[in-house]
């Protein structure tokens, strides 16, 4: 059990550290605008060297925004309930650490894949006629790395759960 918390907890760190970086930098996306390179992030873009922040209220700018923030936020409590499973004082018998970790990160990974789904569907879409010479960057593709770890956290705390599970049940009492 505790192989699997470990597990899970070193893929709720990276998930987490990686889902933070990609949340906060702005090379989501990289393009040329009049010849110059340009990349853009989730708060600013940059023309060259000179950086602005995203002023306009677009709807998917928002939502990507919301879902990326939504999923930090589960998986940071996340971590917090990673590290008290660790800790065996039973609290309470119907209230499993593990279970509920394994349950934060999936809703954490849900958040994120909706939020690379918005920003996906429209950059494809939309931006990707806009501008001929574009390509996703590194922030965006950190984003589907971070996606991956908060997944395996996610199965890796579900699996010391059922681990936790068969024992109980086997024990006599």
């Amino acid at each position: 059990m505790y192989s699997f918390m470990g597990g899970g907890l070193f893929c709720a760190w990276v998930g987490t550290i990686l889902l933070v970086v990609a949340t906060a930098t702005d090379h989501w996306m990289q393009y040329r605008l009049s010849g110059a390179f340009a990349h853009q992030g989730l708060w600013r873009y940059c023309l060259g060297s000179k950086c602005y922040l995203q002023t306009e209220s677009i709807a998917y700018w928002n939502a990507t925004r919301a879902f990326m923030i939504l999923s930090s936020l589960c998986a940071t409590s996340g971590i917090i309930l990673g590290i008290v499973a660790f800790a065996q004082q039973p609290t309470f018998t119907r209230f499993s650490r593990p279970f509920s970790a394994g349950i934060v990160f999936f809703a954490s990974t849900f958040f994120f894949l909706l939020a690379l789904a918005i920003y996906t569907g429209v950059t494809v879409s939309f931006l990707g006629r806009r501008f001929g010479d574009w390509r996703f960057s590194w922030s965006y593709i950190l984003g589907w790395v971070a996606l991956l770890m908060t997944f395996f956290a996610g199965i890796f705390y579900m699996c010391a759960y059922r681990m936790n599970e068969c024992r109980r049940l086997s024990t006599p009492r």
